[in-house]
């Protein structure tokens, strides 16, 4: 058996990373609530796995940024960083949390965030998206039990689309997306449209603080600049080609959680009314939905996986394709049938020219890789026993020859 190479780093940064993927703190701080996106990244584990591989200054990438928690992170400790995302809803979520807001635009938004519980009257009349109604981005909304919440929507929007320059009709239009996936999303019993009004309020507070911590953090007394964050709406697939990385820079760390094979997640839409699906977060975000549920996780979910693992692979070959040797890259998977999808897997990442790098002996688990539970889960992933919550691993590569 050939011997695999151990993850690089200083025993204290590695010891923070181990302690950092066993935490099950809920997720706060910065901006990291401004929208509840489905299998969120913990921005501790993050966090730690910038601090062990790069310096500030460094370019970080997330192929698969999903809600931005490496965009924040790496931002907020100074890093660069780029993300790419297919899907429209993912990249407008990861560009509002990391927008730097002045303190004119704050004190704006804090004037609107006192006024939009106002701007909420079902008895009033207002106009409606009908190209977005024509296309069906507000399905399942117009039922008895749901019109009046799409209304109080309808009007916030309203609302939103006063705010100049477009950086705060998003900020807003993000607001409102996390408060009306609160009332809508798999809920049994909606809440009033006095409960939507406070929480709208009350979510316009917290994410207004949020942005004020994140540019206290981002702009430290240490006197840098901001960092450059980059958000692509695209796929990974030749994302070696894009025009972004036409200046021959590297990214110093890789960190991303990618769909995970056989895992059935609905990144594009809510559940309504029961187990309806609605793709209206994108209607209030004012961007375009892609596809169906495969397009986003890289493939149906067939037994034999063969279209996500034909994807991941063009995936990881472009990954590779920009990285050099002193690139680490962390995913973070979950599996539903660990005992054949992680070694097909690590296949995968081995056929595109990445050798897998393992903990040092005696640092966490007798594989050397890194478990962790995350609870609370709707899927599960049995490995090292049944749990709570589902299993992930955290794998660690680097390009062959490093």
């Amino acid at each position: 058996m050939v011997a695999r190479p151990s993850v690089r780093g200083q025993p204290e940064s590695l010891a923070r990373l181990i302690d950092a993927a066993r935490d099950t703190s809920p997720i706060a701080g910065l901006t990291h609530n401004f929208y509840r996106y489905p299998a969120r990244f913990s921005p501790k584990l993050v966090r730690a796995a910038i601090d062990a591989f790069t310096e500030p200054g460094d370019l970080v990438l997330d192929p698969f940024v999903g809600g931005g928690t490496t965009l924040v992170e790496a931002m907020a400790s100074g890093r660069h960083a780029i993300g790419t995302d297919i899907s429209s809803l993912a990249t407008f979520v990861s560009e509002v949390k990391t927008t730097l807001y002045g303190d004119e635009d704050l004190a704006r938004l804090q004037r609107w965030c006192e006024c939009i519980a106002d701007g909420i009257n079902i008895l009033e009349p207002v106009a409606n998206d009908a190209h977005y109604e024509e296309a069906g981005y507000t399905k399942h909304l117009d039922s008895a039990a749901n019109w009046r919440l799409k209304k109080a929507i309808e009007q916030v929007i309203a609302t939103a689309r006063e705010l100049k320059p477009k950086r705060l009709e998003d900020f807003a239009r993000c607001v409102l997306l996390r408060t009306s996936q609160w009332a809508l999303n798999g809920r049994k019993k909606l809440p009033s449209i006095d409960d939507f009004r406070a929480m709208l309020v009350t979510d316009a507070a917290s994410m207004i603080d949020g942005a004020r911590e994140l540019r206290r953090a981002a702009l430290d007394d240490r006197g840098r600049e901001a960092s450059q964050i980059i958000c692509l709406n695209r796929s990974t697939k030749g994302l070696e080609s894009d025009a972004t990385f036409a200046d021959g820079r590297r990214p110093r760390l890789v960190v991303t959680s990618p769909p995970y094979p056989g895992v059935h997640v609905l990144y594009h839409r809510w559940q309504v009314d029961g187990r309806k699906e609605t793709p209206a977060p994108f209607w209030i975000a004012n961007r375009l939905d892609g596809d169906g549920a495969a397009y986003y996780t890289m493939g149906a979910r067939t037994k034999e996986l063969n279209s996500y693992f034909a994807n991941l692979k063009a995936s990881l070959r472009s990954v590779a394709a920009l990285c050099d040797r002193n690139t680490m890259i962390v995913q973070v998977v979950a599996f539903s049938q660990p005992e054949w999808q992680l070694s097909r897997y690590l296949s995968v990442a081995d056929d595109v020219g990445l050798d897998e790098c393992l903990l040092p002996s005696g640092t966490y688990a007798p594989d050397g890789r890194l478990w962790r539970t995350v609870p609370n889960r709707r899927w599960y992933a049995d490995q090292r026993g049944t749990t709570n919550g589902s299993q992930e691993v955290v794998l660690f590569h680097r390009r062959r020859g490093g």
